[in-house]
């Protein structure tokens, strides 16, 4: 798998110092072209791997990054630590197994400050930017945030919460914390969030070790099941978008999912952005209000 190869592959430059693309390629049995997207890979993680061609070229890492070839220092290991984090977060198979035997090796806390990540729109005032590094501090220390909120229906209210846990879902990153409002665990999406700010006051309570960011759904959901017939040009969003046992290919060429949803706005809203390449086959009132959708749209432009 590629996440345990890119692991394996920082290892082995450590101990190595300096490698060939050749040589890397050799030892894990792969083409030099994987190895040269690997490199890229690991750059974009943060890692500092430095590729250089020609006579004296090779591949290491940037000068002064190592301490010891066969121990890593506590920085170094932050480094990887943190690579592979944000390689999770783009969804990298198993990224997740990867980083629970890293950190059990490693053994120690995440430091502050290690990231920042800038939520807020281009052009938006300085008081409305949202970073990833105040939040990771707010949620390590136990400190409650407080923030202007924009919901779905457009509604406005303030809120202070106590944040416990910061997720990236379906290409959305959210804050998941108890709204002393409403008096309980809530998610909010961070692009409608304005207006932060880190409370000085601290609290005590931990995200219950059962929650789910997507409860699992059972017999008793009232949703319908929508049967949605894909064309194969949109077919390098399905498997990012739906699971892997939704998606079934046909033998017409064209790709079958059937998911669990909610008659809703953004349930059209959200095919809509399929345009032309998705058909709902099933059930006959989901075909007839997206048609009713889309014959808004096209009242626009006639």
């Amino acid at each position: 798998m590629q996440i345990e190869r890119l692991v394996q592959m920082v290892f082995y430059i450590v101990k190595h110092g300096h490698v060939t693309a050749r040589e890397l390629s050799d030892y894990f049995n792969v083409s030099t072209r994987t190895i040269y997207r690997d490199i890229n890979t690991l750059t974009i993680a943060g890692i500092p791997v430095i590729s250089a061609k020609g006579a004296g070229g090779g591949i290491s890492l940037l000068e002064g990054y190592t301490i010891d070839r066969s121990v890593l220092s506590q920085e170094e290991r932050q480094s990887i630590y943190q690579g592979l984090q944000i390689l999770q977060a783009a969804k990298y198979p198993n990224a997740e197994m990867a980083l629970s035997k890293i950190s059990a090796v490693f053994r120690y806390a995440l430091e502050e400050k290690w990231l920042d990540v800038d939520f807020s729109y281009w052009g938006s005032e300085e008081k409305e930017k949202i970073k990833i590094s105040d939040l990771q501090y707010a949620i390590i220390h136990k400190h409650a945030i407080a923030f202007h909120y924009v919901n779905s229906e457009l509604q406005k209210s303030e809120r202070t919460i106590e944040p416990l846990q910061l997720a990236f879902k379906s290409h959305a990153w959210y804050i998941v914390g108890y709204c002393r409002y409403k008096k309980e665990i809530r998610i909010f999406r961070l692009s409608r969030i304005k207006r932060l700010r880190v409370l000085s006051e601290t609290f005590a309570r931990e995200l219950p070790a059962n929650y789910s960011l997507t409860p699992d759904r059972n017999e008793t959901c009232p949703f319908p099941f929508l049967k949605l017939k894909f064309s194969p040009e949109i077919a390098y969003r399905l498997y990012d978008e739906f699971q892997e046992d939704q998606v079934h290919l046909g033998e017409d060429g064209n790709y079958y999912v059937t998911v669990q949803y909610e008659l809703n706005h953004w349930t059209f809203h959200y095919l809509l952005s399929f345009g032309q390449y998705v058909e709902i086959l099933e059930p006959k009132i989901a075909r007839t209000m997206l048609k009713e959708q889309a014959a808004k749209i096209l009242k626009i432009y006639t």
